[in-house]
């Protein structure tokens, strides 16, 4: 009997001896795992899930726009196991982290997640010399292939037709513009990089289309970007688990493999029939500079030219598309701005030549109109994510080497001291009291400094061309008797939720 109550005793013992050198074991990482009190301020973090358990699944933009309204526009959060970000927000922020500190905050994140699928390769994820040399390489052959130019406009131009022919031959009827629409916008990158434009009818183009719409891990693949960075970090954590796990993900790799395999196909041709002396498009550029260039640093390979690639297309096409979808889906919404526009349209272009580039001075409402649909739509609510190469400050607050910073869009696009009605959809904050178009400081859609969008003349050309174009020649309506909607669906980007509207022609 006195054995066997000291036996208990001693299992006791070891039992609550396991138990609390665990429990210290987790203080102990608990406090190592807190931020020390230079950071920006942040919401408490939990152990091990950090602030994840802060971020709804169902409203993520909304949990992440109340950390700014509480802590401000520099905001310290833990996305689990003491892997701390800055959330960045506020004109102020952004200016003096990517200008007046550019050089400390143009380097992208390294992550499994992020070596997996980019390999620090294209003009995304690369860094440092190689991303310099990428993108003045992509920015001067858009340049010289028409990007800003009257030569690109006439593809544009080209491509409305295409795509009013399609609307017209719905015949007024309610449809969803979504795969169409989005088949144009991946054509005026497919004649850049490709030289050519595919019909939309193509099987091969169709396939390669849907998949480029879902290799970015959008909300085809997951939910919402708070999925997106739970599944980050999973990823992250457990990077071989992931690999073989199956998921969403899984999709999303084939989707990028069955891309990259397509680009390959296309670059193989042109390596058969292209002439060094005529190139016809950026591959043939490219394939140029992998022959002549010297700078093996500079990374001109066939591997990062399938990387570039894909970067132009999820870059050049979702964004773009998305963006007029919730024009078609804001003018069928709002019939009274609507009418101004088709006004200006008919007075300034009138209805029996194209669009041009040059009629965008002397329109300023249709200007002010596009201008509001990128701001209240919020096509980009983060964009990619930067990390700091040194240690540094922001607003005061330390920002350590190695941190990942996360800048977000909304909060300046909404910001209550620059936009009256920052919650409403008002061509008029773009409009001075004369009806003559306003520049914002804060209209930063497509970022600022280095790293800002290398493609943001070619997206301003086409916003205006396709809009101006559609609107010359329909009148958009919701389907009768229905109410339409304006909930969005985010993912990487932000797109209207699936919609059904009427083109009925002028």
């Amino acid at each position: 009997m006195l054995e066997a109550l000291v036996c208990l005793v001693g299992q006791w013992i070891d039992t609550k001896g396991v138990l609390l050198f665990l429990l210290v074991l987790l203080v102990t990482k608990y406090i190592h795992d807190l931020p020390p009190k230079n950071y920006p301020p942040g919401p408490f973090p939990l152990p091990f899930v950090g602030n994840m358990l802060n971020i709804s699944i169902k409203d993520h933009i909304g949990s992440f726009k109340k950390f700014v309204e509480t802590y401000g526009d520099v905001t310290t959060l833990d996305l689990g196991g003491g892997n701390r970000c800055v959330l960045l927000s506020g004109l102020r922020g952004f200016k003096e982290a990517f200008v007046d500190q550019a050089d400390a905050f143009t380097d992208r994140p390294s992550y499994p997640l992020n070596d997996r699928i980019s390999r620090g390769l294209g003009l995304i994820s690369s860094n440092g010399h190689m991303w310099r040399q990428q993108r003045r390489f992509a920015v001067s052959t858009l340049k010289y292939f028409g990007v800003g130019k009257k030569t690109l406009e006439t593809s544009i131009l080209q491509e409305s037709q295409f795509l009013c022919d399609v609307y017209l031959a719905e015949r007024g009827l309610p449809f969803n513009p979504e795969d169409i629409t989005n088949n144009a916008v991946a054509n005026i990158v497919c004649t850049l990089v490709f030289g050519c434009r595919f019909e939309y009818n193509d099987h091969h183009f169709q396939h390669i289309a849907q998949h480029l719409q879902g290799h970015t891990l959008s909300s085809g693949n997951l939910p919402s970007q708070a999925n997106f960075m739970f599944f980050r970090q999973m990823y992250n954590q457990f990077p071989t688990l992931l690999h073989y796990l199956p998921g969403r993900h899984q999709s999303a790799f084939i989707n990028l493999g069955t891309i990259k395999q397509f680009i390959k196909e296309e670059v193989e041709k042109h390596k058969e029939d292209r002439n060094p002396s005529n190139p016809r498009d950026y591959i043939d550029c490219y394939l140029e500079e992998i022959e002549k260039n010297q700078d093996g640093a500079a990374g001109f390979t066939e591997e990062n030219l399938l990387h570039c690639v894909v970067d132009l297309f999820g870059a050049g096409t979702e964004t773009t598309s998305n963006t007029l979808l919730w024009a078609m889906l804001y003018m069928a919404k709002y019939p009274d701005i609507q009418k101004k526009v088709q006004a200006e349209i008919d007075e300034v272009i009138g209805s029996a030549r194209q669009p041009s580039m040059d009629d965008r001075a002397d329109m300023p409402y249709t200007y002010a109109v596009i201008h509001e649909i990128q701001r209240f739509g919020n096509i980009v609510p983060f964009t990619p994510p930067r990390v700091a190469n040194k240690d540094t400050t922001v607003a005061g607050y330390l920002v350590p080497k190695g941190m990942m910073v996360l800048p977000m869009l909304k909060p300046i696009l909404q910001d209550r001291d620059e936009y009256a009605t920052p919650n409403q959809f008002n061509p008029g904050h773009f409009l001075d009291k004369n009806g003559k178009f306003v520049k914002k400081d804060n209209f930063i859609p497509f970022s600022i400094g280095k790293r800002m969008c290398p493609g943001e003349q070619l997206a301003r050309m086409e916003l205006f061309l396709f809009f101006t174009f559609l609107l010359q020649r329909f009148t958009f309506t919701p389907p009768q008797g229905w109410e339409l909607g304006l909930e969005g669906q985010v993912g990487i980007t932000s797109g209207p939720k699936p919609f059904k509207i009427c083109a009925l022609p002028r």
